[in-house]
């Protein structure tokens, strides 16, 4: 039976009564001391409100010192239930009065069955409570938020256990038996797809790490991060129809894409219409899209060549060029932030200035007729546009050679000193053709046959042994013809056949070794440095030569340099081991040009600590700030571990021993002799360990 409670007398033990909120208090001596959480409290509360309270609390009256009952009751068990009550109370969900239904026992001892209620009972095992809560979803139709609020958690965590539900039931059975961890049931839970996770889960190595798991079970899709997945966007994917796996247990909240060719079908598509944009604004004779860029093309490359400007954008340029010098020397020495509209106005020229720069280099109209370009996604996601480049039949026909210095180009003969020779008309009638009476037939027939090609071959022999001999009496002429050799070869198709010296420069396309490469930083000032280049060059490679001879000194050893820096090829292939000297050159050369990686190259999750063992990424940590720094990112699972170096190293110079340049011997010597002559440290040992990381060794 059922009563309100009004007077503890009257009250028989064991009756079930409703007593008052504000009439409960805590009892003394429950077991538990250490307070509840507001999570737990929370949860309570929730789940009072939407399902009442479920289990009676258990409480005794409350008597003072001389035994009289004082009004209220404790409570010995359900304390959690009656602080998530006057939670509701301060949200003003109930009133402070609100009946509750209890339970008196006033004969067993109020510590042990607080203690009883807390040790005796087992709880739901979590692979129960995620299978349950997904069946809410499924058979009564709610929602990850409805769920949420009957159950105090949040929705984020209602679709965690709701993901976890999902999992095959094979391999929750595992969990169940404790052959599988709960962070590794989280990695099997990134994909809804059962028989792929049982079948990773059936061909699991040792290594059972969770970052193994998701690895295997995600390599067949696209991460979020992805470059063509940047270009597409997440939005204009599942437009299309696709799906995104998302992985709810990591931070990274972008997850993958299920369909790979949908997604390089999209990027194709926005190439394309990006193509056409351009080619109908610049009016190039074709354009190709390609997600990555062909280097097998066989086609030969123009440059933009330098033009003069127009008198009006001359006029602007100064005009821009002035006024900007102007404001920066107005507010170089402002202590306070720019007006906004002065800050626009150093935007507008700096725009201005870029675009009248950018005609001072132009195609050809010829080379626009018959040239294309490439359109590539680059590595950051965006569009890559690659311009110049002729196909073997939009190439101008080669000039036929004819009789007596002539030439044949499209039918029409042409005389040495370029005069059209058009048929009957080439000596008119009554013409002299000469003054000197002919040698008999036979005598001119002997003279106009060749030489042997035995004599021929004979002849040029010792013309070249004498050209060797004469070239190695003269370095500054040998310097020309290096570079007019390599030159030849570098910016023009079909170079090697215009010059005499057997040298064949190489250059391995770094893109099929690093992923991303091209489009870097450092490539691209290679890039612009070869552009440079190219468009200085002579349309014609006949010309070649006198465009070398002509240049100054300075210039000329340039045009050397960049040449040569093409064929470097320091890579290391795990299948060349006899290329272990030339490597060893790679790294002298590197100590000479005092290559400094850190200029270039900057280690991140991406680039190497996402791809090294955890032991590597600690070791890397410790050698760059010490034991301190490692030992706080020991402990974190690898893809946290790989976030926090990054943050870490970030701004250290840190470089892996790969990409570390040795210090010259000369430095050393040098720094032993101002240490013999002074208690300082040498001047230079500071500014040269900017550009130098010491070996590991």
């Amino acid at each position: 039976m059922t009563t309100t409670a009004t007077n503890a007398s009257t009250v028989e033990n064991g009756a079930t009564v409703f007593i008052p909120l504000n009439k409960l208090k805590k009892h003394p001596k429950n077991a538990r001391k250490t307070p509840h959480s507001e999570a737990s409290i929370e949860a309570k509360a929730a789940s009072i409100a939407a399902k009442g309270i479920l289990q009676n609390l258990v409480v005794e009256p409350e008597l003072d010192a001389g035994g009289e009952p004082t009004g209220f009751y404790l409570v010995s068990i359900g304390e959690g239930r009656r602080l998530a009550q006057m939670l509701r109370v301060k949200r003003k969900e109930i009133k402070k009065t609100e009946p509750i239904r209890c339970v008196i026992d006033a004969s067993n001892d109020a510590a042990e069955i607080s203690l009883d209620e807390n040790v005796t009972r087992e709880e739901l095992h979590p692979a129960d409570q995620f299978e349950r809560f997904r069946e809410l979803s499924e058979d009564r139709g709610w929602g990850a938020e409805e769920i949420a609020a009957r159950f105090g958690v949040t929705a984020h965590v209602v679709k965690q256990r709701m993901r976890l539900g999902a999992v095959s039931p094979k391999l929750l059975q595992v969990y169940r038996e404790g052959e599988l961890t709960l962070d590794q049931l989280m990695a099997f839970a990134i994909t809804d797809d059962h028989a792929r996770q049982e079948h990773v889960y059936e061909n699991l190595s040792y290594n059972r790490d969770p970052s193994i798991i998701r690895r295997d079970l995600t390599k067949m899709n696209v991460p979020a991060t992805d470059r063509c997945a940047i270009f597409v966007s997440a939005q204009a994917y599942t437009e299309a129809g696709g799906n995104i796996i998302r992985d709810l247990f990591t931070e990274d909240r972008d997850g993958f894409y299920e369909d790979p060719a949908l997604l390089d079908r999209l990027a194709i598509e926005k190439l394309e219409r990006i193509a056409a944009e351009v080619q109908e604004t610049e009016g190039w004779k074709w354009t190709a899209a390609y997600l990555d860029f062909p280097h097998a093309h066989g086609m030969r490359r123009v440059y933009p060549h330098s033009v003069e400007l127009s008198e009006a954008d001359a006029a602007a340029y100064d005009a821009a060029q002035d006024e900007l010098e102007r404001l920066t020397a107005e507010w170089e020495d402002a202590d306070i932030d720019l007006p906004p509209e002065v800050d626009a106005r150093f935007a507008e020229l700096e725009v201005e200035i870029e675009h009248i720069n950018a005609k001072r280099h132009a195609y050809d109209p010829d080379e626009i007729e018959r040239g294309g370009a490439f359109f590539v996604v680059a590595h950051d996601g965006d569009v890559r546009i690659e311009r110049g480049f002729i196909r073997a039949e939009d190439e101008a026909p080669e000039p036929e050679e004819a009789e007596g210095g002539e030439t044949v180009m499209d039918g029409v003969r042409v005389n040495g000193d370029g005069e059209i020779l058009d048929g009957d008309e080439q000596v008119g009638e009554g013409d002299q053709v000469s003054a000197i009476e002919p040698e008999p037939e036979e005598d001119a027939e002997d003279a106009r046959k060749p030489l042997s090609d035995s004599l021929i071959r004979d002849l040029s022999a010792h013309r070249t042994l004498g050209l060797r001999l004469a070239l190695g009496e003269q370095p500054d002429m040998a310097l020309i013809a290096v570079v007019h050799t390599l030159a030849a070869q570098t910016f023009y198709r079909g170079g090697s056949t215009v010059h005499c010296l057997e040298i064949s420069p190489t250059s391995n396309y770094l893109a099929a070794h690093a992923d991303g490469i091209e489009d870097t930083a450092a490539a691209k000032m290679l890039n612009d440095r070869h552009a440079g280049w190219a468009a200085d060059m002579p349309r014609d490679v006949a010309d070649l030569w006198g465009f070398v001879a002509g240049l100054d000194h300075a210039s000329l050893m340039a045009l050397l340099a960049h040449c040569a820096s093409l064929t470097v090829n320091a890579v290391k292939l795990p299948w060349e081991n006899s290329k272990r000297r030339a490597h060893e050159t790679a790294d002298k050369l590197a100590t000479a040009v005092t290559l400094d990686m850190t200029a270039h190259w900057t280690p991140t999750v991406r680039s190497y600590f996402g791809r090294v063992t955890k032991a590597h990424i600690v070791a890397a940590v410790r050698e760059a700030l010490g034991d301190e720094a490692a030992e706080q990112i020991a402990d974190k699972k690898k893809t946290e571990m790989a976030e926090a170096a990054e943050q870490l190293l970030a701004g250290t110079g840190w470089l892996p021993p790969a990409l570390r340049t040795a210090r010259p011997a000369w430095f050393d010597r040098q720094a032993e002799t101002v240490a013999l002559d002074t208690a300082e440290p040498a001047p230079s040992q500071e500014a040269h360990d900017d550009h130098f990381a010491i070996a590991a060794e």
